[in-house]
């Protein structure tokens, strides 16, 4: 029987019509890889020693300009190119009569996923301080990438990057809300009233996802083998970056955050390190303005509460692989605390207030 969102006869096919290598002899195998609530992955292996992962768009609700699969397939393309660690891209499909949608496939990267507080619970604290700087030094590696160098200089434009996250962000709310949340309407517009006064910066490519469960590392040692989810990814401001992986980071002591269930008390574990150390490092890396720091972690917080909300519109509609109906309340939830965590950031500054 066929996994949910593939195909495999028509899909083995397709793989075998563009000289992927594929072993027609036994049968194509596909498992869900865990974790992704956004665009779905399957690990797939045909028998004979090869294997792929398969990206492709979620089931059901989707926001508009969303999990485009060419555009990841460019991103990984040129970062590929230019020695940046992410899979190999190998193909993609737009022809959405193969599976039902469209697709991309690149090569399966071998090493750990700190996807849990378990996981991370048995690092020696040595370790995941290494890894620790080794996440912020990657971040900070990416937006030192020149977008020409990497084919990527028309991926976006930097300039107005924030005012437009804005009012996209503003928009797919209304688009996605399950429900009325006053509280995200105020954040929102405190958002738009002050993004005119936030200053210019140069840009870069910015991943738009950036969090310790969406890296690779090696099996061995604190090295990040490869960085994936490159579906929100664009030329913007790199600060915005940043404030994403704050978000998404724990520090012990944290309320509103651990509300999140995403990379729920993964770095809170001994070792790693504090958001203040993560923003220290990032500035003394990259040599970059972090003045605006403030203004971006309220609009990821902002950001992923919409992202939340779109995830909870799809597990009320059935069709969320890889969440289970007892997570829909915890996604009620996460948008909930997410706003809150917002609009204590613009109070409070991005440290104090994703401490909350």
């Amino acid at each position: 029987m066929d996994p949910d969102g593939l195909r495999l006869a028509p899909l083995a096919a397709w793989m075998s019509d563009h000289g992927l290598g594929i072993d027609a002899s036994a049968p194509l195998r596909a498992d869900l890889l865990a974790g992704g609530r956004s665009n779905i992955s399957y690990r797939l292996s045909d028998g004979a020693g090869g294997e792929w992962v398969l990206r492709r768009p979620p089931l059901g609700h989707i926001l508009p300009s969303a999990h485009d699969m060419g555009r990841e397939f460019r991103v990984l393309t040129g970062l590929h190119s230019v020695g940046f660690p992410v899979p190999r891209p190998v193909a993609e499909c737009t022809d959405v009569d193969v599976i039902g949608a469209q697709f991309m496939l690149m090569d399966f990267v071998d090493g750990r996923v700190i996807d849990s507080a378990d996981r991370a619970s048995h690092l020696a604290p040595e370790e995941a301080s290494a890894i620790s700087g080794a996440l912020v030094d990657a971040l900070a590696d990416l937006h030192a990438i020149n977008p020409a160098a990497a084919g990527l200089e028309t991926l976006g434009r930097p300039d107005g990057y924030l005012a437009r996250q804005v009012g996209r962000w503003t928009k797919q709310w209304e688009l996605t809300r399950t429900r009325d949340l006053a509280d995200i309407d105020v954040l929102a517009a405190a958002l738009a009233s002050q993004v005119d006064d936030v200053p210019a910066m140069p840009g870069s490519i910015v991943h738009g996802d950036f969090r310790i469960d969406n890296t690779i590392l090696a099996a061995d040692a604190p090295v990040v083998r490869a960085v994936l989810d490159w579906e929100m990814s664009t030329l913007g401001d790199p600060i915005s970056d940043l404030a994403v992986m704050l978000v998404y980071w724990t520090d012990a002591g944290d309320t509103l955050r651990s509300a999140v269930p995403v990379a729920q008390h993964i770095t809170d574990q001994p070792g790693f390190w504090t958001r203040a150390e993560l923003v220290a490092r990032y500035a003394d890396h990259s040599g970059r303005s972090l003045d605006h720091l403030d203004f971006c972690a309220a609009l990821a917080c902002f950001k992923l509460a919409v992202i939340m909300e779109s995830i909870l519109a799809r597990s009320l509609q059935g069709q969320q692989l890889g969440t289970g109906a007892s997570e829909v309340d915890a996604m009620r939830k996460s948008t909930e605390a997410l706003t809150v965590l917002g609009l204590r950031v613009l109070d409070e500054g991005a440290i104090v207030g994703l401490g909350s």
